[in-house]
C-alpha cells in the first residue's frame, strides 16, 4: 500500500527550498555588489571576501581544467537522488534524519546551480585569526556541514534498534 508523502520524510523538503533560498539570495548579493577579491571586514575575525571556487570544498581540484565541474555536479545529483530517497522511506517523525538530509539537499542543490549556470561556486564567507584565513565558504556549505553534523549526532543519540539476545545473535 502506497503512504501518503505528508507521512513520509518527504514532509521536510520545505526546508530545502529555505536553504536555497537563503543560499541563491546571499550568493546573488555577493555577485550584484562585490567585484571579484574584494573583501569587507565585519567584525575583527570576519570577512565578506567574493571567491570563486571551481573545485569541490577547499577547493579541491580547482585547477585541473574543467572536468571537474561536471564531476562534482554528478556527486551532488546522486547525493540529492540518494538523499531523497531515504527521505521518502523514512517517517515523517524521523525529525533529526529529515532535517539533516534536506539541510544537505538544499546545499547542494545550491551549489550545483552555481556549477550549471556560472561553471564555479561563488563563496564568500572568510573567518580570520592574524593572518590565518579558514577557506572561503557559502551558506550552502554551511547547511551541508550542519546536516552531516547532525546525521553523527543522530547515530550518537539513537539507541540501537536491534537488541542481541542472550546466546549473542541479532
Amino acid at each position: 500500500m502506497k503512504r501518503p508523502l505528508c507521512s513520509t520524510g518527504l514532509r521536510w523538503l520545505w526546508l530545502v527550498v529555505v536553504v536555497l533560498a537563503i543560499d541563491l539570495g546571499s550568493k546573488a548579493w555577493v555577485l550584484s555588489s562585490f567585484q571579484l577579491g574584494e573583501s569587507r571586514p565585519l567584525m575583527p575575525f570576519f570577512n565578506l571576501f567574493y571567491a570563486r571556487n571551481y573545485g569541490a570544498a577547499f577547493s579541491f581540484l580547482a585547477d585541473k581544467g574543467g572536468w571537474q565541474r561536471w564531476f562534482f555536479a554528478g556527486i551532488a545529483i546522486a547525493i540529492v537522488v540518494t538523499l531523497l530517497v531515504m527521505m521518502y522511506r523514512a517517517a515523517a517523525t524521523q525529525k533529526l534524519n529529515n532535517i539533516a538530509y534536506a539541510l544537505i539537499i538544499g546545499g547542494a542543490l545550491g551549489n550545483l546551480f552555481d556549477r550549471f549556470w556560472h561553471g564555479f561556486v561563488v563563496d564568500f564567507l572568510d573567518f580570520y585569526v592574524g593572518n590565518w584565513h579558514y577557506p572561503t565558504f557559502n551558506m550552502a556549505d554551511t547547511a551541508i556541514c550542519i546536516g552531516a553534523a547532525l546525521i553523527v549526532l543522530e547515530g550518537f543519540f539513537t539507541p540501537a534498534k536491534k537488541q542481541v539476545d542472550k546466546k549473542g545473535h541479532s
